[in-house]
C-alpha cells in the first residue's frame, strides 16, 4: 500500500512539473517591428447625407491593459462594465473635428470634456447636430455637438444606460431626444462570490424535444445572474430637450429597442420579457413590441415573441412568428414583418419559405400580405409606391436572388439577378439610397432607373463601377468605371448624378486611403478632401504582388506576396524563409472558390494580426493565401477537409518556390480563429512546415457538437468528420514546433480559451514542442498595447528560433 502511495505521489509531482508555467514580463519586439506597430491612427469619418459636412473621429491606436482591467459582468451574451453601464469592449473616440467638404482645414470641436471617452454618435434628423455619450468613471453623460457653431455641450449627468447599446434616439423635430437612463430606485449588483445559493441549478430535457444550439459564451448560469441581468438591462425612458430638461416618458422596463415611425408620430418599443434562458443569449429571450403615439400613449401590441431555445437544424432555420419587424422607410407610419411558411424548418418542403407583410398605423385592420419568397427572406430596400427591392437566399446552395417588386399592386417578383453569392465576379453591386421626404434612406431613383455601385472584381483586376438599372427592361447601363491599375478607387456615394459628382476613396499600396470628390462628367476632375499620410514609411519599398496558381485538382488559388525591400527579383540569390497566413473558406463549387478579391494596390496596413511585419525582417510573406474547402454535388466540404487543406498548402509553397524566392525547407504557417484550427491540422497531417502559429483557435470539435463554422451536421450524424478534423484527437502525431496563443477572456462562440489550454496539455504531455501564451484580459481579437507588442515579440522570437536560424 505504501509503494502504491509513493507511485501516485511521484506521478502527481511529475504532472505538476509538466504543466509548470514560465514567469515572464511584457516584452517588446525588435525596432523594425516596433516602428510598424507603434503608429498613430488616422481619423475615421462620418459624413452627412448631403455630403457637405464631415466629422472626423479620433481614436487611440490601441487600448491600454488598464482599460481591460476593469470590473466586468458577463450575462446573457453581454459584457458590460457595471460601474459605467456601457459595453466593456467599447472603443472610445477621444476627439472630434468638423470639416466642410468644399472648404479648408478641419475645425477642432469646442467644449469637449477633458480626456473625452465618446461613443454612440447619432446625427439629428435635420443633420444640424450630433448627440453622443461621454463615459466618466461613474457612468454615461449625454452631450450634443452643434455642427454650425462646432461646439459641444453636456445635457445630462452620468445617468444614461448603454448596457444594451446606443441609449440615444432623436425625436422627429430634432429638438428633443429620447434617452435610456438608470432607474431612480435601482438596486445594487449582487456579488455572486458572496451570495449564498438558495438551492441547486436544475435543467431538464424532455423526451423527443430537440434543442440544438451552438456553443455560446457569457450565458446566464443561475438565479443571481438573472437578477443582475434584469438590473443592468432595465431603464427608464426620458424625453430631453436641448437644454437638458427631462420629463419621464416611460417607466422602468428592459427596453431592447426604440424606433420612431418615419413621420415621427409613432414609436415602437421592444421590451425583453421573462423567462430568461441559460442556453441561448438575450437575442432569443422572449420580447414584446408595442407601438405608442409620440406622447407615449399605447396604440397596439404588434409582436409577442416567445423564448426560442428550440431551433430546427440548419443555417436557414428561423423562429416561428413575426420577425424582422421594422418601419417601412417609404411610408409615413407602416410596419413590415416576415413570417416563416415552413414553420421555420428548412427540412419542410414548401413552395414558398417566407411571407412578407405590411401593417399600417394605427393597426386597426389585419396586416396585408405583400409577397412570398421561394427561399428564406434576405432583406428589402424600399423605394417609393411603385418600387422595392427584395432579396431571398439559401445557404446550402449559396444562392441569392434579387427581385423587383411593386408594393402597392403586389405584383409578382421580377428576378433582377440570380447568382451564387460567393461568385464575386458576378456581383451586380449595391443599390444606392438617398433621403426621402421623411428623412429616411430609400432607393435612389433617377429617370425610372435605379443606381448600383459595385466593387468591380474581375479575373483581370478590380474596377469599381456605377450602373443604372432600367426598371422596365431590367437591363443595366454602365455610367462610370474606374480605370486605375495602380490604385483602388472605392465609390462611397453618388452626390449628384446630373452634375456627375461622386464621393470616392482612393488608395495605393503606399498611399494611405483618402477621400476625394470626383466629377465623372469631366475627365481628371478630382478634388482631394482628406490628407492622411502613410504611417508605415519603413515598408513602402517592400515588394508586393498578387500571385495566382493552381491546386493539383485544377482549382485556381491566389495570395498576396511580400518580399523584403531591396530583394533582387532578377538574380534571386538569397533563398528566403516563407510565412503563409490563411483562413479556410467553404464553397459549393470550384468556380467561385477560384475567384480572388485580392488587389496589389490595397494599402499595406500591418495590423496586429498579420504577418506583413516580417517582410521588414527578411522573410517572404504570402498573406491571405487561398484555402478553399469545396463540396460539390452530394459531397459536403468537410468530408475531405484534411486532404484539401494539405493540397492548398502544397500549391502555395510550390507557387512561391517556382518563382525562385524561397527555401522550401523553411516555411511556417499561421492563422487566427479558424485559421488556427487550420494551422494545427497542417502541422499534424503534413511535413510541409518547420513551425506554425495558431491564435485563438478551437482544436476539439466534439466540444462544438451542434455545428461549427459552416458545418450544419451535428457530431452524432458524422462523428468521423468531427473526430478527423479535430487536431486534439491526433495530438500524438504532432511533432512540429507550434506557438499557441489565446485571449484569456475569449468571447467568440466555440473558441473558448479552454480549447487552447487542453490542447496544450495534450501536446506537452505527449512531448510535442509547443509554447502557449495566454494574453491577459483579451477577447477573441486583441486590443491592449502591452499584449499586442508582446504578441509580436513572441512571434518574432519563435520564428527566428524555429525557422530563420534553424
Amino acid at each position: 500500500m505504501k509503494l502504491i502511495y509513493c507511485s501516485i505521489l511521484a506521478l502527481l509531482i511529475a504532472n505538476t512539473s509538466m504543466i509548470a508555467q514560465e514567469n515572464i514580463t511584457y516584452q517588446k519586439p525588435s525596432k523594425e517591428i516596433l516602428a510598424l506597430a507603434d503608429f498613430e491612427r488616422a481619423p475615421t469619418v462620418s459624413i452627412d447625407s448631403k455630403k457637405e459636412t464631415m466629422v472626423l473621429l479620433y481614436r487611440n491606436t490601441y487600448k491600454e491593459l488598464d482599460d481591460l482591467n476593469q470590473d466586468e459582468l458577463r450575462l446573457g451574451g453581454l459584457r458590460i462594465n457595471p460601474n459605467t453601464n456601457i459595453g466593456s469592449t467599447t472603443t472610445f473616440v477621444n476627439n472630434l473635428k468638423v470639416k466642410k467638404i468644399n472648404e479648408g482645414n478641419e475645425i477642432q470641436v469646442n467644449g469637449l470634456p477633458k480626456n473625452p471617452r465618446i461613443a454612440n454618435l447619432s446625427w439629428s434628423p435635420d443633420e444640424s447636430k450630433i448627440a453622443f455619450t461621454h463615459t466618466t468613471a461613474t457612468g454615461n453623460e449625454l452631450w450634443v455637438l452643434d455642427i454650425k457653431t462646432v461646439t459641444a455641450k453636456k445635457l445630462t449627468e452620468a445617468v444614461l444606460n448603454a448596457n444594451l447599446g446606443n441609449p440615444i434616439t432623436w425625436f422627429k423635430d430634432a429638438q428633443s431626444i429620447l434617452i435610456k437612463t438608470l432607474p431612480a430606485n435601482r438596486k445594487g449588483i449582487i456579488d455572486p462570490s458572496k451570495n449564498i445559493p438558495e438551492g441547486p441549478i436544475v435543467s431538464v430535457s424532455e423526451q423527443g424535444v430537440v434543442s440544438q444550439n451552438r456553443t455560446y459564451q457569457d450565458l446566464l448560469k443561475n438565479k443571481t445572474d438573472e437578477i443582475n441581468f434584469e438590473n443592468i438591462t432595465t431603464s427608464e425612458l426620458y424625453k430631453t430637450d436641448l437644454n437638458g430638461n427631462k420629463t419621464l416618458y416611460k417607466p422602468a422596463a428592459m427596453y431592447y429597442g426604440e424606433s420612431f415611425s418615419p413621420d415621427g408620430k409613432y414609436i415602437m418599443l421592444t421590451v425583453i420579457e421573462k423567462p430568461f434562458s441559460y442556453i441561448v443569449p438575450l437575442s432569443r429571450f422572449p420580447m414584446k413590441s408595442t407601438v405608442y403615439d409620440e406622447k407615449g400613449n399605447p396604440i397596439r401590441l404588434v409582436n409577442d415573441v416567445a423564448l426560442s431555445e428550440v431551433m430546427p437544424k440548419g443555417f436557414m432555420a428561423t423562429r416561428k412568428g413575426k420577425r424582422s419587424m421594422s418601419w417601412r422607410s417609404d411610408k409615413a407610419a407602416s410596419l413590415f414583418f416576415v413570417e416563416a411558411l415552413d414553420e421555420g424548418n428548412p427540412a419542410n418542403e414548401v413552395a414558398f419559405r417566407d411571407a412578407l407583410y405590411s401593417w399600417d398605423a394605427p393597426f386597426n385592420s389585419e396586416p396585408n400580405l405583400l409577397t412570398q419568397t421561394p427561399q428564406r427572406f434576405g432583406g428589402i430596400q424600399w423605394g417609393d409606391e411603385e418600387t422595392a427591392i427584395v432579396y431571398d437566399q439559401w445557404y446550402d446552395t449559396r444562392n441569392i436572388k434579387t427581385y423587383l417588386f411593386n408594393p402597392t399592386t403586389k405584383s409578382e417578383l421580377k428576378i433582377i439577378s440570380d447568382r451564387n453569392y460567393q461568385d464575386i465576379y458576378s456581383d451586380p453591386g449595391d443599390f444606392q439610397t438617398a433621403k426621402n421626404e421623411f428623412g429616411r434612406y430609400t432607393l435612389q431613383k433617377e429617370n425610372n432607373q435605379l443606381l448600383l455601385v459595385g466593387e468591380g472584381h474581375t479575373k483581370n483586376g478590380q474596377f469599381p463601377f456605377i450602373d443604372a438599372l432600367d426598371l422596365k427592361s431590367l437591363k443595366t447601363k454602365r455610367l462610370y468605371q474606374s480605370r486605375y491599375t495602380d490604385k483602388i478607387e472605392s465609390i462611397q456615394s453618388i452626390n449628384d448624378l446630373k452634375k456627375g459628382s461622386i464621393l470616392v476613396n482612393i488608395q495605393s499600396k503606399t498611399d494611405y486611403p483618402n477621400y476625394y470628390i470626383r466629377n465623372i462628367n469631366k475627365k481628371e476632375d478630382l478634388k482631394q478632401i482628406t490628407f492622411n499620410k502613410n504611417p508605415f514609411e519603413s515598408i513602402k519599398d517592400v515588394h508586393k504582388e498578387i500571385i495566382k496558381y493552381k491546386r493539383k485538382d485544377g482549382v485556381e488559388l491566389s495570395g498576396t506576396l511580400y518580399l523584403p525591400a531591396g530583394y533582387d527579383l532578377k538574380k534571386k540569390k538569397e533563398k528566403l524563409p516563407l510565412l503563409i497566413w490563411a483562413y479556410p473558406t467553404e464553397y459549393v463549387d470550384k468556380n467561385s472558390a477560384g475567384q480572388s478579391s485580392a488587389n496589389p494596390n490595397e494599402f499595406t496596413f500591418p495590423f496586429y494580426g498579420s504577418f506583413v511585419y516580417w517582410a521588414a525582417k527578411g522573410y517572404a510573406v504570402l498573406d491571405d493565401a487561398s484555402f478553399p474547402i469545396i463540396g460539390e454535388n452530394n459531397e459536403q466540404p468537410n468530408d475531405t477537409f484534411i486532404e484539401q487543406l494539405v493540397a492548398n498548402a502544397e500549391a502555395a509553397i510550390d507557387a512561391v518556390d517556382n518563382l525562385g524566392y524561397i527555401d522550401r525547407k523553411k516555411v511556417a504557417v499561421g492563422g487566427h480563429s479558424y485559421g488556427a484550427f487550420m494551422t494545427a491540422n497542417l502541422l499534424t497531417h503534413s511535413n510541409l512546415f518547420k513551425c506554425g502559429i495558431a491564435r485563438s483557435g478551437a482544436y476539439n470539435r466534439t466540444l462544438t457538437p451542434f455545428g461549427f463554422q459552416s458545418e450544419q451536421r451535428n457530431y452524432w450524424e458524422v462523428p468521423t468528420v468531427y473526430n478527423t478534423m479535430s487536431p486534439f484527437m491526433t495530438a500524438d502525431k504532432m511533432k512540429t514546433p507550434m506557438l499557441l496563443v489565446h485571449g484569456e477572456a475569449d468571447n467568440n462562440p466555440g473558441t473558448f480559451t479552454l480549447q487552447t489550454e487542453r490542447y496544450f496539455q495534450a501536446l506537452k504531455g505527449l512531448g510535442a514542442p509547443v509554447r502557449m501564451v495566454i494574453l491577459p484580459k483579451e477577447s477573441h481579437s486583441y486590443v491592449a498595447k502591452e499584449n499586442i507588442l508582446h504578441l509580436l515579440w513572441e512571434q518574432e522570437q519563435f520564428l527566428d528560433k524555429y525557422l530563420k536560424n534553424e
